[in-house]
């Protein structure tokens, strides 16, 4: 008798915490795959630092400068996962259509290669530009944007209009664009490149410094407090349920404290010395006894990278656009016969992951300083298992910007720390598909039980 009421009673226990857990994201609205995939990510966090604290024999504690979770390192995974994250955002909508992409890697080392040639070739031999020029940079941009554009347009046409498979078309511009990428410069690296572009590839001169950092920060901060309020009018106005409010302050303060706490890692990421003292003899400026410390602030390719999150997560959520796009992968047959314009809409995708690769291009072009043949490859593996490691669906009809970008740092955290923990190149490429096809097989579980 006892028994059975100590096993009632601790069943009644265990029901009582998971009731509690369930209300608890009912009440926040929190997307448990979401979270699940935040767990992961500092999960694989923690366990790098230890793996790389272990192996250069100190305590994981001492936050030793080699090891992974530091500022130095932090801040250049932040920089590394620009590009893919940025491509993964448009991924989401061709993925979300039923399609594929599997040429952006090579498109945007053609479209780096163009925009490296113009800059160093084309608008100073031939336009007569000379070096320094401020329009430089700019020309060399929107000579790479329109090419983003016309690939992207030219792909989404053949895929929409002559229907070929988006796999059968994609494929061919893998190998059509690498290989016109070679053929620009006959394979020859272009370098250096124009010293205003290259701010858009990070660095001491292409951060924001301490200042402005916290201001962005700041500024974000009121951004999240306005839109939780914004968004409780809405739902007040539409007559939806309303969150609890402690559920809504919850939200605001984890927010802002995160994006707080990036801008504080960002501060903390002083200038190498060596740069230090020749920004401080250019100045005049005298450096103490323990010597000057002068922050990086946040990379300019992460403030690019946020920036198209923004507009992407705007564009899927709060435009027409946005809403055919789920429409048509979630019932192809059905969005066309409800009048929508699947052709150009699926062109339209196209094309913005276009202009995606293209910035891309110009954010990884500028971090290395040079315009090389082999930019972007393998880039088209990374941004495909960051969309579907951030919960888009191959089947189509879901997928979220945020989760992309999401799955763009766990990917890169993969990366890096092998490169930190010396790990073979082939044996990271295995590492790498093997976590793909894991995340389909998730994502498959996942979509069965829902």
């Amino acid at each position: 008798m006892t028994d059975t009421t100590s096993n009632l009673q601790a069943d009644t226990a265990r029901a009582s915490e998971l009731g509690a857990v369930a209300r608890f994201l009912k009440a926040t609205e929190i997307d448990t795959r979401m979270l699940g995939m935040i767990g992961a990510l500092l999960l694989i966090w923690v366990a790098l630092h230890v793996i790389s604290s272990l192996r250069l024999g100190v305590n994981p504690f001492d936050f030793d400068s080699r090891t992974f979770l530091t500022p130095r390192n932090l801040w250049n995974l932040s920089v590394q996962t620009s590009a893919v994250a940025i491509m993964a955002c448009g991924m989401v909508l061709v993925i979300v259509m039923r399609n594929i992409d599997l040429s952006v890697g090579s498109a945007e080392g053609l479209i780096g290669m163009v925009m490296g040639f113009a800059q160093v070739h084309f608008l100073v031999r031939f336009v007569g530009l000379e070096l320094g020029n401020p329009w430089i940079w700019v020309l060399a941009l929107v000579i790479g944007l329109a090419l983003g554009l016309l690939i992207g347009a030219f792909q989404g046409f053949v895929i929409a209009y002559l229907d070929v498979p988006a796999f059968i078309v994609t494929l061919g511009g893998l190998l059509v664009w690498r290989g016109a990428a070679w053929w620009v410069t006959s394979g020859q690296t272009v370098a250096p490149l124009d010293a205003t572009f290259q701010l858009m590839g990070g660095g001491p001169a292409g951060s924001i410094g301490a200042t402005w950092s916290w201001v962005v920060g700041i500024v974000a901060c009121l951004a999240v407090v306005f839109a939780v309020f914004n968004g409780r009018v809405q739902r007040k106005r539409f007559r939806f349920p309303l969150r609890p409010i402690w559920a809504e302050t919850l939200l605001g303060v984890v927010t802002c404290a995160v994006i707080m706490g990036a801008v504080w890692l960002a501060n903390s990421y002083p200038w190498p010395i060596g740069i230090v003292n020749r920004y401080a003899a250019a100045n005049n400026i005298t450096v103490p006894e323990g010597g000057l410390f002068i922050a990086h602030g946040i990379a300019i390719p992460v403030l690019m990278a946020v920036a198209v999150g923004l507009v992407m997560t705007f564009i899927t959520k709060r435009t027409r656009f946005g809403r055919y796009v789920f429409a048509i992968g979630g019932n192809p047959e059905a969005a066309n016969l409800a009048g929508i314009n699947t052709r150009w809409i699926t062109m339209k995708v196209f094309m913005i992951m276009g202009v995606l690769a293209t910035i891309a291009a110009a954010i990884s072009s500028a971090r290395q300083n040079s315009a090389t043949n082999v930019l972007g490859t393998l880039d088209e593996l990374l941004v495909i298992a960051a969309a579907v490691i951030g919960g888009t669906s191959l089947a189509g009809g879901s997928g979220t910007i945020i989760g992309a970008m999401l799955g763009a740092l766990l990917m890169q955290s993969l990366q890096s720390g092998m490169v930190l923990l010396g790990v073979d190149s082939p044996l990271q490429s295995i590492v790498v598909g093997a976590v793909l096809v894991i995340a389909v097989w998730l994502d498959t579980v996942y979509r069965k039980r829902v």
